[in-house]
C-alpha cells in the first residue's frame, strides 16, 4: 500500500438535522425526505438507494409533510405555505399562502387530481392540481380543533381527519363531516392531557387506523364509527403510520425509537383475520417522525438523523445483500473542499464556511505512531452566507487563493491571501450576470478557470483574473438533458472538464476548443465519484452500484485495465459494500495507484498488481504482515483496503503525499443531539 503521512482531522463538526416526513414514489421508486432545517432529499432506491439530488433549505422554511403527485412533489409546513419543487433546478418551483395558519400534512387522492392539507385553524383545504401551479378549490366543513393528520380514502370519496381526542371522516362531494370517532385520552395523570391523533390510514375496506399521543394504535370501521380493537404500544406517542400497497401491513414509529408492524392474519385457523401486532424494530435512538413501508422493506427516519432500510425478510427467498439492513448517515456527495498545494480544507455547512489550516509535523516514527505537532491545525476564517438561503456547493481553488460558493439565488466569490499567520478575503463585487446560482462548483489546477453547473446540464466557464471575473463561454450537452449536474472535475494539464448529470450521463468537454469532446457510455447507475488521472488523462469513474470504470478521454475508449476488469468481475466482497465511494484522487508520485474511499474504508487500487478473483482472500492487509518476503508477492492483489480511519467524510493526497483524513465519527453527532424519552431498562 505504502507509507503515507496522515493528517487525522476530527474538527469538521458535521451535523445533521432531524427527518421530519417523508414520501414515497411507487412508479419512480424515488423516496423524497424533509429535514428539520428545511432542506429536500431524493433518494433512487432502484439505484443502491442513492441520494441523486439534494435541494438546500432555506430558514424561513420548514416542512411538516411531503406527497407525490405522479412525479411532482409537493410539501406544506407551519409557515403556513404550500410548496411545489424544480426537480430539475433543485429549487422550490413556486409557493403559495394557504390562508389557514400553520399546515400539519399534506395529501393527494390516488387519482392525482386534487390535494388536502389540513390546517391549525380547523379547516380541511382541497387544492386542484392543474398542469403548472395548484388552485384553490373549497373548504371541507370547518372543525373547532386543529387538523393534525389526514388520509384520502382510496376511492377519493372520504378524508379521514385526526384531530385533538378524535377523528373526523369527510364526505368529498358535499364537504360534510359524516362520522365523528372519539379517541380515548391515556390512563392514570394523562386522563386530563388532550390526546393527538398524529396520524391517519384510511383502507379501502373503510378500516381506519390511528396512532396518538397516548401510545395507542387503533382499528376503527369507518362505516358505523365503531373502535374495533386497541393495540397499546408505548407510554409514548404513535408518531407516524404508513400501510403497505396491498393493505395487508400497517407500520408504526414511536418515540421510543422502535417500528412496529401489524398485519391483517387470522391469529388461528378457525378464526376470522384481523389486525395483529407482528414485529418490533428497534433501529433508532429518538422519535421515528416518518415512515414509508415500501415492497420489500421498511424505510424510517427522525430525531437521530439517519435513514434506515430494513428489509422484509419474507419478501425474499434467500438472504444476500439486498437483505441487509442500512443505514444512510452521510450525504452522498462532498461536503469538504481541500487545497492540495497549500495544505487547506474548506468545509460547508449549510450557514457557513470554515477554512482550516493544516497541522504540521517534522517528526519521524514508525507506521501506527502519532507524531509531535510543530502546528496545530488552526482555523483561519469562518465565513457566514448573507440572506436566508442554504449554501448548496462550495469549492475551493488548489493554491488557496479562490473560494465560492452558491446558494440558489446567488454566487459569491472571494480572493484570499494567506501570509503566515495573516489572512486576507476580498470579495469579487463584479460578476457575470448569467452566473446566478450553481449546482456545483470548481476550478482549475493553475486557479485560471472557474466552473459552475448550471441549469440543464450546462456548465459556465469563467475566467479569473487578481481583479475580475469574467464570463467565457457556456458548454452545453448534446443530449438534451435537463436534469441537474452533480458531479465535476477537470485534468491537471487544464484541458479537459468531465460533468455527470443525474440522468447517468457523463460528458467531457475540451477546454482548450471550449466545445464537447465525447460522451461516455451510459451505464444504468448514477456515477457517485470520479476524477481524471494527472498524467496519463484517463477517467476513473465509481457508481452507486460499487462498478468501477477507466476511460481514456483521448482515445474515446474504455482503457485495456477496465476492459479486463469487467470482464473478471469485481469481487463479492467489493459489490456488497453499502455506502457509495464519494471521492477519487491519485498519487502523482506512482501513477498506477488510484485512491478511492466510502464513509467505512479507503482503497489504494494498484493498477500494477493482479486483480482479486473470488477465491482470493479480499481485506488481506493482515496476512500480508505476517508472511514473509518471499510468500508475500504471490498474496497481493490490486486492492489496498485500510479501515483504520471510520466515518470518513473525506480522504485526499495532498502535493507533499501526505494523505489528509477528515472523520465524524457517529458518537460525536449522537452525544449532541437531545436526550431521548426515559425507557426502563431491565435491572434498574
Amino acid at each position: 500500500m505504502g507509507e503515507f503521512k496522515v493528517h487525522r482531522v476530527r474538527f469538521f463538526d458535521y451535523m445533521p438535522t432531524a427527518i421530519r416526513a417523508m414520501a414515497f414514489n411507487a412508479h419512480t421508486e424515488r423516496l423524497a425526505l424533509a429535514r428539520m432545517d428545511g432542506s429536500v432529499e431524493i433518494f433512487n432506491f432502484t439505484d443502491h438507494y442513492f441520494q441523486e439530488k439534494v435541494i438546500p433549505g432555506k430558514d424561513s422554511r420548514s416542512i411538516e409533510s411531503l406527497c407525490w403527485v405522479g412525479g411532482r412533489l409537493f410539501s406544506a409546513g407551519l409557515n403556513g405555505e404550500i410548496a411545489e419543487y424544480d426537480l430539475e433546478n433543485l429549487r422550490p418551483k413556486y409557493s403559495m399562502e394557504a390562508y389557514g395558519g400553520p399546515i400539519w400534512t399534506i395529501i393527494s387522492n390516488t387519482q392525482g387530481t386534487q390535494l388536502a392539507i389540513g390546517c391549525e385553524d380547523g379547516t380541511v383545504k382541497l387544492f386542484e392540481v392543474l398542469e403548472e401551479h395548484i388552485q384553490f378549490e373549497r373548504n371541507l366543513d370547518r372543525q373547532k380543533g386543529r387538523i393534525i393528520s389526514l388520509s384520502w380514502h382510496p376511492s377519493g370519496t372520504h378524508i379521514a381527519a385526526g384531530m385533538m381526542d378524535m377523528i373526523r371522516v369527510f364526505d368529498v362531494p358535499t364537504g360534510h363531516a359524516v362520522q365523528r370517532l372519539l379517541v380515548d385520552r391515556g390512563f392514570g395523570g394523562s386522563k386530563s392531557r388532550e390526546t393527538v391523533v398524529w396520524s391517519v390510514a384510511f383502507l379501502s375496506d373503510h378500516t381506519v387506523v390511528s396512532g396518538d399521543s397516548a401510545g395507542k394504535v387503533q382499528v376503527w370501521d369507518g362505516h358505523t364509527g365503531t373502535l374495533v380493537k386497541t393495540h397499546l404500544v408505548t407510554k409514548w406517542d404513535v408518531l407516524a403510520l404508513s400501510v403497505s400497497k396491498d393493505e395487508s401491513s400497517v407500520v408504526a414509529g414511536t418515540s421510543e425509537g422502535t417500528v412496529i408492524q401489524f398485519q391483517f392474519i387470522a391469529p388461528t385457523l378457525q378464526q376470522d383475520k384481523e389486525w395483529v401486532r407482528t414485529r418490533t424494530f428497534k433501529n433508532h435512538t429518538h422519535d421515528v417522525r416518518a415512515l414509508a413501508e415500501i415492497e420489500t422493506a421498511i424505510v424510517s427516519g427522525g430525531m437521530d438523523t439517519h435513514l434506515v432500510v430494513r428489509p422484509l425478510l419474507e419478501k425474499f427467498d434467500e438472504m444476500s445483500h439486498a437483505s441487509g439492513l442500512r443505514k444512510i448517515h452521510f450525504p452522498h456527495r462532498n461536503l469538504v473542499s481541500c487545497a492540495k498545494k497549500a495544505g487547506l480544507l474548506l468545509f460547508q455547512f449549510p450557514g457557513q464556511l470554515e477554512l482550516w489550516r493544516l497541522g504540521d509535523s517534522d517528526g519521524h516514527g514508525k507506521p501506527g505512531d502519532r507524531l509531535p505537532l510543530k502546528r496545530k491545525p488552526e482555523k483561519l476564517l469562518l465565513l457566514k452566507r448573507k440572506g436566508e438561503d442554504h449554501i448548496c456547493c462550495s469549492a475551493l481553488s488548489s493554491c488557496g487563493g479562490w473560494l465560492a460558493y452558491s446558494t440558489v439565488s446567488c454566487v459569491r466569490i472571494y480572493r484570499l491571501q494567506t501570509d503566515n499567520n495573516n489572512i486576507s478575503i476580498t470579495k469579487v463585487s463584479k460578476l457575470p450576470k448569467v452566473l446566478r446560482s450553481a449546482h456545483q462548483l470548481c476550478f482549475s489546477l493553475d486557479s485560471s478557470k472557474m466552473f459552475a453547473a448550471s441549469s440543464q446540464s450546462s456548465v459556465l466557464v469563467i475566467a479569473l483574473t487578481q481583479s475580475e471575473c469574467k464570463y467565457v463561454h457556456t458548454l452545453k450537452p448534446k443530449s438534451g438533458s435537463r436534469q441537474p449536474i452533480h458531479l465535476m472535475t477537470t485534468s491537471v494539464d487544464g484541458k479537459w472538464l468531465a460533468a455527470a448529470n443525474s440522468d447517468c450521463e457523463i460528458h467531457v468537454y475540451n477546454l482548450q476548443k471550449l466545445k464537447l469532446h465525447c460522451i461516455v457510455p451510459v451505464y444504468g447507475s448514477c456515477p457517485s465519484a470520479m476524477g481524471i488521472h494527472p498524467t496519463t488523462n484517463n477517467l476513473t469513474m465509481v457508481h452507486a452500484d460499487q462498478q468501477l470504470f477507466e476511460y481514456s478521454i483521448v482515445e474515446k475508449q474504455y482503457t485495456d485495465w477496465s476492459r479486463k476488469l469487467q470482464k473478471q468481475g469485481l469481487h463479492n466482497v467489493w459489490l456488497d459494500r453499502d455506502t457509495p465511494v464519494t471521492h477519487v484522487t491519485f498519487n502523482q508520485k506512482n501513477p498506477n495507484q488510484v485512491v478511492l474511499h466510502d464513509m467505512h474504508m479507503f482503497c489504494i487500487i494498484d493498477q500494477s498488481l493482479p486483480l482479486p478473483d473470488q477465491k482470493t482472500q479480499f481485506y488481506n492487509q493482515i496476512t500480508l504482515r505476517s508472511l514473509s518476503e518471499q510468500e508475500r508477492p504471490s498474496h497481493l492483489h490490486a486492492f489496498k483496503i485500510c479501515k483504520t480511519f471510520q466515518d470518513l467524510l473525506c480522504v485526499s493526497l495532498l502535493d507533499d503525499q501526505s494523505l489528509v483524513v477528515v472523520e465524524r465519527p457517529l458518537l460525536a453527532i449522537t452525544s449532541q443531539l437531545p436526550a431521548p424519552v426515559r425507557q426502563k431498562k431491565f435491572a434498574t
